[in-house]
């Protein structure tokens, strides 16, 4: 059964939240922080007040479920997909536990390395470089929508298994005195190798940008933890919605250009090559479902929906962004004014 929850403090019984700038739970009522193992140890398991009613679909939403909030009882409402929240009323972090249960549970999360405020500074400082970007989305009001989100991927590792055949040509191009002689020389190649892929990230969640998920890109892979469902505790969190096989089946479009460019690579010294089959079969194939950190942020213009994300653990940046025609158009008349100034003085000149 699903169930809305909240982390409470050892000491205290106040709501913990994950900090990034620290590694540690804390405690905003007495100052109080833990670590992952210090928490476990002073509760005995993973500490928290639940409320187990089963969701239920609210009025006129069939992708919506109702949660009741531990901390004040006030109803939650969610997406199908969403995992972990605050509340409206009272603000305290809720994860909703039976979202991320069974095959939903992840094997492993990357934890938030930036903080709130790091986020909202690298943010402006980046956006400072686009001059034509409309003030109202980086406003004060703007700034406060900026939020931690744990979005679903898979990663993957396999062996390729691949085998290829492709025809070449050598062009060699002289002059004789007043005659041009040109030799061709056809060639067939044959390729065979294994090509190991580790850590391959796929987005995992359908909702999700394709271009954002993957422009924010790499992670760190190497410093992953076991997952906890305390570390979603002052985030919010989205659950996977994409399969294993859907998610191998794209990992598979994808290394068949990988392998193809990898294999290119090796046929040189020819004017042009051709293939004419390549086969790619994938062995040891191993999908780990995780958790990965983003800072988001979008903006509402005119019907469309424009974009901005931020890597959590190390600040790569990606983003859609909105034009102010306004400004666009003072440029083009100053640009307008000068040259009708410097035309007017050549022709005086002249």
């Amino acid at each position: 059964m699903e169930s809305a929850l909240t982390y409470k403090c050892p000491s205290c019984g106040g709501e913990l939240v994950f900090d990034p700038g620290s590694q540690r739970f804390s405690c905003g009522y007495c100052g109080s922080s833990f670590t992952e193992i210090e928490l476990r140890e002073r509760t005995g398991g993973e500490n928290r007040t639940d409320h187990a009613d089963a969701p239920q679909k609210a009025p006129g939403e069939e992708e919506a479920a109702v949660f009741i909030c531990p901390s004040c009882g006030a109803e939650i409402v969610t997406e199908k997909t969403t995992a972990a929240t605050y509340c409206f009323y009272c603000h305290n972090p809720v994860v909703l536990s039976g979202r991320l249960e069974g095959n939903f549970r992840p094997e492993k999360v990357i934890p938030f390395r930036i903080t709130r405020d790091e986020a909202v500074e690298k943010f402006l400082a980046w956006i400072k470089k686009k001059r034509f970007v409309p003030k109202a989305f980086f406003s004060d009001a703007q700034l406060e929508k900026i939020t931690g989100v744990y979005y679903p991927y898979w990663m993957m590792d396999c062996t390729a298994e691949t085998a290829a055949e492709a025809t070449a040509q050598k062009v060699k191009i002289w002059r004789t005195g007043n005659t041009e002689h040109t030799q061709t020389s056809f060639y067939r190649i044959v390729r065979e190798g294994k090509i190991r892929y580790k850590d391959l990230l796929k987005n995992a969640l359908t909702k999700a940008n394709r271009e954002l998920a993957e422009g924010i890109q790499p992670f760190d892979t190497r410093v992953v933890e076991d997952f906890s469902m305390a570390y979603l505790s002052g985030f919010q969190a989205e659950k996977r919605d994409i399969d294993e096989e859907a998610a191998l089946e794209e990992a598979r479009r994808e290394i068949d250009g990988y392998t193809r460019d990898l294999l290119r690579g090796t046929m040189t010294g020819y004017t042009s090559v051709q293939f004419q089959n390549l086969q790619t079969y994938l062995k040891e194939k191993e999908a780990r479902y995780l958790l990965l950190p983003v800072w988001a942020l979008t903006y509402q213009k005119k019907g469309k929906t424009y974009y901005y994300v931020m890597n959590g653990q190390n600040g790569n940046v990606c983003g859609r962004l909105p034009v102010s025609w306004k400004r666009l158009s003072v440029l083009f008349g100053s640009v307008t004014a000068v040259l009708f100034l410097l035309l007017a003085l050549g022709g005086y000149l002249l």
